[in-house]
């Protein structure tokens, strides 16, 4: 057994084993180690703990210190060095006119190498580049080509899944990734679907193909021949991840399908045994040739447990206690009750003729002596002047019936509106009277009266 400490590189997804040297350090904390490019700083992302010899590729590289203020402050500074040389580089690959794409810039703890990484579709001669970058930064400098992969590594981002990815995560090394795979878990062939964002395959389709195989070994292929419980049928679509297999049954006249456990299914054979059972079943000897008849068992319907209901209430031949109401809702009914018979007592006393006024049949009569001619002139009084008792009367009428209503005004709300609805009766009579008066004498034009 070995003690060692997990060290993790900037934008690198893969973790090393380094000997700790009698340090104690914990996870995030920042060291200094000892690599072939010299002094590095690294992240700590396992502490100390022991690991079995073959794990372990020997010699172990030292941790030289945990870092300090100074270390740290001074990462800080190359960090923004980076900044100002990927802006550099950039602007001389342009000059140059070369035909690849940079992407990260990473300098040594001590400063004494620049690196350079960079993606090309082919070989690039960049020599002149190099003079350039030499010259500015008067450090060593080395162009690295990477693959599409290593570029999502170094850069980041998040999948389809809405993760991170996988190889700037936890993956040491990038394993083949083929076509194959995807066919074996059932996805979709469509490029766009199963490849990443580097363009390539995705690589969780490698890590979870063991369990797929494992699920295939066990499961029937598609289109296979098989019993079911509820006849014959062939295969037409696999659920791997639930293990149901959907099932066209071919027993009867009609087309079914079925979805049901690979324990229930039965495979016979493949598409040359289904057509063995259809010449058989046109021919009617189909025990003949080796597929007795299935019973079919009904299946029962699992119908929820009835649910328990409160029948307390429900009382037959027995009467039940009414809630007490409320004493306020009673003083309100008792109120609407005592308005309305109020204003039944106004309305008969409203129906009375009042003292000094005529009563409704003797002012219909005279409104209709006084309609029986349009152009007939009205009877003059003594005076010579026009009659005016209609006039009179309804304006004493109404005198009185204020004068009365200011009298009786304490006796509350319904004698004020049995006096209201006297007096719009009188008006409704007078306008139908007046109405039909002048619809009976009108007569048609050009005939003289």
């Amino acid at each position: 057994m070995f003690e060692v400490v997990n060290i993790k590189f900037k934008n690198k997804g893969k973790v090393y084993y380094f000997d700790p040297k009698g340090l104690k350090i914990d996870a995030g904390c920042p060291v200094i180690v000892e690599t072939a490019k010299g002094l590095e700083f690294a992240e700590c992302t396992r502490g100390n703990h022991d690991v079995a010899d073959n794990e372990v590729v020997k010699p172990l590289r030292p941790v030289v210190r945990i870092a300090t203020q100074a270390d740290i402050k001074r990462n800080e500074e190359n960090r923004h060095q980076e900044e100002q040389a990927f802006q550099v580089c950039q602007e001389k690959i342009a000059l140059h006119k070369l035909d690849m794409k940079l992407v990260d810039v990473e300098y040594n703890f001590e400063r004494s190498k620049l690196l350079f990484f960079f993606t090309s579709d082919g070989r690039v001669d960049f020599r002149e580049l190099v003079k350039d970058l030499a010259t500015i930064f008067k450090t060593r400098i080395e162009l690295r080509q990477i693959g599409v992969r290593d570029e999502a590594r170094m850069l980041g981002g998040f999948g389809i899944c809405g993760r991170p990815f996988c190889c700037s995560q936890f993956l040491d090394e990038f394993h083949p990734v083929s076509i194959k795979m995807a066919k074996t878990q059932g996805l979709s062939l469509n490029p766009a679907k199963i490849s990443g964002s580097c363009g390539r395959l995705m690589c969780c389709l490698k890590h979870e193909q063991e369990a797929y195989e494992d699920i295939v070994k066990t499961a029937p292929k598609n289109d296979a021949f098989v019993r079911t419980p509820e006849g014959y049928g062939s295969i037409e679509g696999l659920n791997l991840l639930r293990g149901t297999a959907r099932v066209r049954l071919v027993d009867g006249n009609e087309l079914m399908f079925k979805q049901m456990p690979f324990e229930d299914l039965e495979v016979l054979g493949g598409k040359g045994k289904l057509a063995e059972y259809l010449a058989a079943k046109a021919d009617g000897r189909l025990e003949e040739a080796g597929f007795p008849p299935v019973e079919i068992k009904p299946r029962k319907l699992e119908m929820p447990a009835a649910q328990e209901f409160d029948t307390s209430w429900l009382t037959i031949g027995q009467e039940q206690e009414k809630p007490e109401k409320p004493q306020h809702s009673r003083n309100r009914k008792s109120q609407r009750r005592q308005k309305s018979a109020d204003g039944r007592e106004n309305n008969q006393r409203s129906q009375q003729p009042s003292p000094g006024t005529q009563s409704g049949a003797e002012d219909k009569q005279r409104q209709g002596e006084h309609g029986k001619s349009r152009k007939s002139p009205r009877p003059k009084a003594q005076g010579g002047k026009n009659d005016h008792t209609d006039r009179d009367a309804r304006r004493a009428a109404q005198g009185e019936v204020h004068e009365h209503a200011g009298e009786q005004g304490g006796k509350g709300l319904g004698d004020h509106i049995g006096y209201v609805l006297r007096i719009v009766g009188h008006a409704a009579d007078e306008i139908s009277v007046g109405v039909a008066v002048q619809v009976g004498h009108r007569q048609p034009d050009g005939l003289a009266e």
